[in-house]
């Protein structure tokens, strides 16, 4: 089935109904992009106490990071499931290269420094391996063999232990939801979840012997802050201390007393959330999670229309992947969930993420756009 929608020909274009259409981009997901990256320009601008240069610099990425949007946008998705195998494949040597002689950053090696460039391979497969399974399971009707799926656990197993080691435990942990969500919605059984849920259970307590001290002091931080509030727990009670103080309206653009002064760290990556919170409150928070809202539901809408499974399982999955790491992030800086060092998608200062969900909002509006402009 895939072969002959790999191979096909393209065929005649219909005319689009605006010059957005034209360049396959959709309007709808383009519009709540820029309100989420206008919204996040304005809050680093506050928290890094009015830095123009700070702000200049997120100000770019911002439009490199849209530029190759575009630039995936124009890619048919069957181009894409062309080369899916061989950059996974590339992706996996590079994770096998970091950690032979990766590069050392803040006690990790999670770098390869090619000597013009420096980068995670670990962002390559946040794209790499949804998109490989994705293109495994599209071969077949479904349900699909259940060997299929231990293949499947077996990649999504392989990229998450690659990555723990270098050690980077919460990018693991969401390339390998992003991994799941793909098996869930090719119609993993049940009986294979709960079995995995039920392994994972039991594999809690050998996990725990395995992790470095600072993760395992990041999951007691977690459940007791207040065990050592100016050291391990200075963080998350600051965190706390600024979404609470902002109230119902908030203290006002760049009222941020928690960053302006220092006691909250962090502010302008991991915890701008609590930034943005105590500033405009909590009718600014729900103002940010509808504009998140609006964008999921597209990203739904647009998985929903796919035709072809390989498209479905892509859309579907980068969809829940950001829905999990905005979920996180948010989760984190509340001390709703440990601290995974994760930042919130489309705010937070920083290139290599921002680059990585571009590029998959860019997926996405090639698998809407060339689908609505194909002819019959």
């Amino acid at each position: 089935m895939i072969n002959s929608w790999l191979t096909q020909k393209d065929q005649t274009y219909v005319k689009p109904r605006s010059w957005l259409a034209s360049i396959h981009i959709d309007g709808f997901l383009f519009l709540g992009l820029l309100l989420l990256l206008t919204t996040g320009l304005i809050t680093i601008y506050s928290a890094s106490g009015g830095d123009l240069n700070v702000t200049k610099h997120h100000a770019i990425r911002i439009l490199i990071a849209l530029g190759l949007m575009v630039a995936f946008a124009q890619i048919p998705p069957r181009k894409l499931a062309l080369i899916t195998p061989w950059v996974f494949l590339l992706g996996i040597l590079m994770l096998i290269a970091v950690i032979v002689f990766g590069d050392m950053g803040k006690g990790a090696q999670r770098w390869l420094d090619l000597g013009f460039i420096r980068f995670q391979p670990s962002e390559i497969m946040k794209l790499a391996l949804p998109m490989m399974l994705a293109w495994l399971f599209a071969y077949s009707r479904y349900p699909a063999h259940p060997a299929r799926y231990i293949v499947g656990l077996f990649i999504v197993g392989l990229t998450a232990g690659l990555i723990v080691i270098q050690p980077d435990l919460g990018t693991s942990i969401l390339i390998a939801m992003s991994g799941l969500f793909v098996l869930f919605f090719a119609g993993l059984p049940w009986k294979m979840i709960i079995g995995a849920l039920v392994s994972l259970a039991i594999a809690i307590p050998i996990v725990w012997n395995f992790l470095h001290g600072y993760q395992k002091q990041r999951v007691l931080t977690f459940l007791d802050p207040e065990s050592d509030p100016l050291g391990a727990g200075y963080h998350i009670i600051q965190s706390k201390i600024a979404i609470g103080s902002g109230g119902l309206e908030g203290k006002g653009f760049m009222g941020s007393t928690q960053a302006h002064l220092d006691f909250l760290p962090e502010s302008t990556t991991d915890f701008i959330f609590s930034v943005f919170a105590e500033e405009f409150g909590l009718i600014g928070v729900i103002l940010l999670l509808t504009l998140y809202s609006l964008v999921l539901l597209r990203g739904l809408y647009i998985a929903y229309r796919a035709k072809e499974p390989f498209n479905r399982l892509v859309a579907a999955s980068l969809t829940m992947t950001l829905f999990v790491y905005i979920s996180v992030n948010i989760g984190m800086v509340s001390g709703l969930l440990p601290v995974v060092g994760l930042p919130l998608p489309l705010i937070s200062y920083g290139g290599s993420s921002m680059v990585t969900l571009m590029i998959s909002f860019g997926i996405l509006m090639s698998i809407h756009t060339h689908k609505k402009l194909l002819s019959n």
